[in-house]
């Protein structure tokens, strides 16, 4: 029986030797990832349910990473940290990131790949809904809410219905100014937010190879904003390469076979892209950033999951340097690493640092989620009144980066960045000699 990769995953990790669409399965989990936000519910659940000093099914098997609100003064929020840490403490959990050391790394969907966590043909489950972020390995990856995570945590498994996939083909190499993020938006705004619903978005073409590690990410990161319940890319040589460095356990290289059944099957030359904008207050609300040049902006956000990589920095500071920007511009590095990198990559002989301190840039906020999921009052970024915020981020609902009168486009690092220099949305072509 020809399978998808996402089916062949999930028959390994059910013990058969196929699954179709529509199976009803239970699965075993390699890996449940739950942070501060979820992370108490999670337990208690599983507290309540399997008993106060009930072992979780595997330490090894759990990663434990606070990086929503850390870096506040609100107690509830500090509260929760508290309670993950005395959980990870109790269980003797060997992957717990904690704010208050040097284990602490940043932003969850971005630590898994860095700390060695993402493993091609594996299954993983998280308390977040950007845990399909981690397709990009070839492996299943995908949100799930607190009870069934304290499931897992009691048992290992979890009973899931196998989606049906659909096939996304990129071909060719994307033009200078356009971005991974500018795939999946073009991608969301033909399709919908609910254009996946409860499918896999698997994308391949011979333009994956040309893509790197992090351009996957992104993609597999908004897979969600279609409403889909993974997105998937089959492990190549750039994915071991990446993956060997960061880990030496085993793990098995999957494919779609040549006769998978597909729901559908899209095609996207990605010469032929355009820098893209969300405008608020829906990801599918997609334009081309150069229609949009009367949009004035109040703010720019350069961070999170989806737009915090060193590669996210990389491409805004190449439009940056030598350049000003018009309006206050926030920089969120998504961990620790991309933190450092900012003082040591350099662009023309610079630091990325020094070309966001020379073009008026705040100074760069600790690694966390910050403002992406607005926050308390004094997370760095939040949106406090009826701002109108140009974002690398992956959500732009009303209220997503705080005040509710504010409104959020979303858009990839060089879009951002061109932006703030003039602001007001500005194709980066604009700006690339």
């Amino acid at each position: 029986m020809s399978m998808t990769l996402t089916e062949k995953i999930l028959a390994r990790a059910s013990g058969r030797p196929s699954v179709k669409a529509g199976d009803n399965v239970w699965v075993q989990a390699d890996i449940l990832m739950t942070h501060d936000v979820c992370g108490p519910g999670t337990i208690g659940i599983f507290q309540h349910e399997f008993g106060r000093d009930a072992k979780v099914f595997d330490p090894a098997r759990v990663v434990l990473t606070p990086d929503h609100y850390i870096f506040t003064a609100d107690a509830k929020c500090l509260r929760n940290i508290d309670v993950c840490r005395e959980f990870a403490r109790a269980q003797k959990l060997p992957h717990f990131y904690d704010p208050a050391d040097e284990t602490y790394s940043g932003v969850c969907h971005l630590t898994l790949p860095q700390k060695g966590h993402c493993r091609p043909g594996e299954v993983m489950f998280g308390t977040d809904s950007h845990t399909c972020t981690h397709g990009a390995f070839g492996l299943f990856a995908t949100g799930i809410g607190n009870t069934d995570a304290a499931f897992i945590l009691g048992t290992g498994k979890l009973l899931i219905k196998i989606p049906a996939s659909m096939k996304f083909v990129l071909d060719g190499r994307l033009p200078p100014g356009v971005m991974a993020k500018d795939i999946i938006l073009r991608i969301i705004g033909d399709i919908g937010v609910d254009g996946a619903t409860y499918r896999a978005m698997e994308f391949t073409g011979d333009g994956i190879p040309c893509l790197t590690m992090e351009d996957r990410m992104t993609i597999c990161n908004m897979a969600i904003e279609a409403g889909a319940k993974n997105g998937i890319i089959a492990a190549d040589a750039v994915t071991e390469a990446y993956v060997r460095q960061r880990t030496a356990q085993p793990y098995t290289v999957f494919a779609s076979d040549p006769g998978a059944s597909y729901l559908s099957v899209h095609r996207y030359d990605l010469a032929k892209l355009v820098p893209v904008v969300a405008l608020p207050h829906s990801p599918d609300n997609v334009k081309p950033a150069a229609a949009c040049g009367d949009c004035r902006l109040d703010r720019a956000y350069i961070g999170s999951c989806t737009g915090g990589k060193i590669s996210d920095f990389t491409a805004a500071a190449r439009l940056l340097d030598g350049r000003r920007v018009a309006i206050e511009t926030c920089l969120v590095p998504a961990t620790v690493e991309v933190a450092r990198q900012l003082e040591t990559e350099t662009v023309h002989g610079q630091s990325l640092l020094d070309i966001f301190r020379a073009a008026g840039c705040l100074p760069p906020a600790p690694p966390s989620c910050a403002a992406c999921l607005g926050g308390p009052a004094d997370t760095f970024g939040r949106l406090n009144g009826a701002e109108v915020c140009i974002s690398t981020t992956n959500r732009n609902f009303p209220g997503r980066m705080g005040s509710k009168r504010s409104s959020v486009i979303l858009a990839s690092p060089c879009t951002v960045a061109a932006s703030a220099i003039t602001g007001r949305i500005t194709d980066p072509r604009e700006m690339i000699a």
